[in-house]
């Protein structure tokens, strides 16, 4: 008796540190999603999801899943906003009007709209809450409870987790349902049956509708499965190969089915024929043999046997991953220390992992690391290793391997958790007695936790110690690495405490959204110095057309979150700088001089 009350204890107490961390982790995502503004994306995700839902139509943002977007919007939706829909939809698959109809959003509701995005980013929270969650029970059941609190805490406290998990943007729901998963697939291969198969295949598809990036599990997983039954291909008898075969089917047709169900069957099983392409791929364009590619709509299997084969899937999730495909191929300037490259960087996510990642992380890996090569009881089946490792590393080779595009650091988010899970064996240390590692992991796990709180709220422009934290890492990444243009309703209160910074030069990241709308009275910035007082994005220091980077010569006098930078340029500090880019001076310098000498002589 006394034994079962003391497994019952440790299970509540247990309970009870879940339910703390999470309620932690969910109350740091409600304050950050109610203290920033919109980011660029978001604009065009909020307007889609309602799109969605009054038209049953998904032409609005088809470059992703309507999921997330679609469940942000629920609570939306009650609060009644105002919109025009007058004008209807483009169907061109070059067409990327969510943003043109954003911006109609935000006019319509002028600055209400902070209020309906608020509402929108608390309703996504729960997604991020399942990745922890599951993070914490995959951990646990491969590793251990301990290891399992540990995942957990570094879902919980990852700034990078933290920082797109109170936005609408589909990242971190992905990460988590993507990990959700992994994980019940994993259960399924463990202890096949047709009830595990089921619901495995009821996330899989609910994986599918929230990033297309997903659509890697559907060769993945039958490769997974061949994989683990290395060892059985003798002993296993026909009769198991069949029925594990059938569910493994199963779980695959389910997942296509919600992918279906989720765009209401809008376009579903058209034939190949009546599509057309952007990407090369599809469209079947060699520039090699016909020029430079234009973006000309075509389908290379218009003329084949191909072209009557019913497509599975909606219309737009296709045309969705065709445009996305295009997207890359079009090879948009990137930024990366200091250098802007219409090629990209193979290397450019791992270096963003290396800056963007709690130091404190990177040293709980390498302790991980030091534990599987020398310390014993820290591995696992292998094959439940593959099922850890198997998708992180293709979500990082995948994503590096579009180098057309490289913007964001979030599109290797999905492969978080796994690393984290990996990660966790670590706490292990603890009941091998190996005190060191496990004082030195304690260590890790501190900075790591500390590290991305001292940054809080503003987890989108974390950067550690390597470079100064996130005030010199726009000088190493951009776009929503750093400023997303998140910070307008910081720049709101800063005007308000300083009355003074009148009259002000505005330019940010997000031209989406006019500050008027919060009442912020601005104009642009002159493209040379001059004296006043202005705020710049920290985007545009870095510009590729180097139209405001003349401020990095000046020193800011305060900044906006960490993704604005506040400058108060006087006449002689605007001459300074212009004497230095060659530029005429501006008249008053002898009267100012004159002025100064006065002052210092009396």
């Amino acid at each position: 008796m006394t034994n079962v009350n003391t497994s019952l204890l440790s299970r509540v107490r247990a309970a009870s540190l879940v339910f703390l961390l999470l309620t932690v982790h969910a109350g740091l995502l409600a304050w950050g999603a109610w203290r920033h503004s919109a980011t660029w994306d978001e604009v065009g995700h909020l307007v889609a999801g309602l799109s969605h839902w009054k038209f049953g139509q998904f032409e609005l943002y088809r470059v992703n899943p309507p999921l997330v977007r679609m469940v942000a919007v629920l609570p939306v939706q009650l609060a009644e906003p105002k919109m025009d829909w007058s004008e209807g939809f483009k169907d061109d698959p070059h067409s990327r009007d969510e943003f043109h109809y954003g911006t109609m959003l935000i006019e319509a509701n002028g600055s209400r709209y902070f209020w309906l995005l608020t509402l929108a980013r608390w309703a996504c929270i729960p997604f991020s809450l399942i990745g922890g969650y599951v993070c914490y029970r995959w951990a646990g059941e491969l590793y251990g409870q301990l290891a399992g609190f540990m995942a957990l805490s570094l879902w919980c406290f990852s700034p990078n987790i933290l920082a797109h998990g109170q936005l609408i943007t589909p990242d971190v729901g992905a990460t988590a349902l993507g990990i959700a998963a992994a994980y019940m697939f994993w259960r399924w291969l463990r202890s096949p049956s047709w009830a595990q198969a089921l619901a495995t295949g009821a996330v899989f598809g609910l994986a599918q509708l929230s990033k297309a990036s997903w659509v890697v599990l559907f060769p993945l997983w039958p490769t997974l499965w061949l994989v683990w039954q290395a060892g059985s291909f003798r002993s296993l008898a026909w009769s198991e190969w069949r029925r594990q075969g059938t569910q493994l089917c199963a779980i695959l047709l389910i997942g296509l089915y919600i992918i279906n169900l989720g765009y209401a069957f809008e376009g579903s099983f058209r034939p190949l024929r009546d599509y057309t392409f952007l990407s090369k791929p599809l469209a079947g364009y060699d520039e090699e043999k016909d020029g430079p590619y234009n973006g000309t709509p075509r389908n290379r299997f218009s003329d084949t046997w191909l072209s009557s084969l019913p497509v599975p899937v909606p219309k737009n999730y296709v045309n969705g991953i065709d445009l996305q495909k295009w997207d890359f191929e079009r090879k948009m300037p990137s930024f990366l220390r200091g250098e802007w490259s219409t090629d990209g960087w193979w290397y450019y996510y791992l270096y963003g992992l290396a800056i963007k990642v709690p130091l404190g992380t990177w040293g709980l890996v390498f302790l991980t690391m030091i534990a599987l090569a020398w310390g014993k009881g820290y591995t696992t089946c292998w094959r439940d290793e593959l099922c850890l490792l198997a998708p992180l590393v293709i979500v990082l080779t995948l994503v590096s391997s579009q180098t057309g595009v490289n913007h964001h650091l979030r599109y290797v988010l999905p492969m978080f958790p796994f690393a984290f899970i990996w990660t966790s064996r670590l706490a292990r240390a603890v009941a091998l007695k190996y005190h060191t590692l496990a004082w030195c992991g304690s260590v890790a796990l501190l900075w790591s936790i500390s590290s991305s709180l001292w940054v809080y709220p503003h987890s989108l422009t974390y950067f550690n110690e390597l470079v100064g934290g996130p005030n010199g890492g726009h000088f190493h990444l951009g776009c929503s690495n750093v400023d997303w243009g998140q910070d307008l309703l910081y720049l709101r209160r800063w005007l308000d405490e300083h009355p003074e910074a009148k009259p002000l030069g505005l330019a940010y990241d997000l031209p989406l959204v006019d500050p008027e709308i919060l009442g912020i009275q601005s104009t642009r910035p002159p493209q040379e110095p001059q004296p006043g007082w202005y705020v710049i994005g920290v985007n545009l220091l870095h510009s590729s057309g180097h139209d405001f980077d003349y401020f990095l010569r000046f020193q800011r006098v305060d900044r906006i979150g960490y993704s604005m930078y506040v400058y108060h340029v006087t006449l002689s500090e605007a001459n300074r700088v212009r004497r230095e880019l060659g530029l005429a001076e501006l008249p008053g310098t002898a009267q100012l001089q004159q002025e100064t000498s006065d002052e210092l002589t009396s």
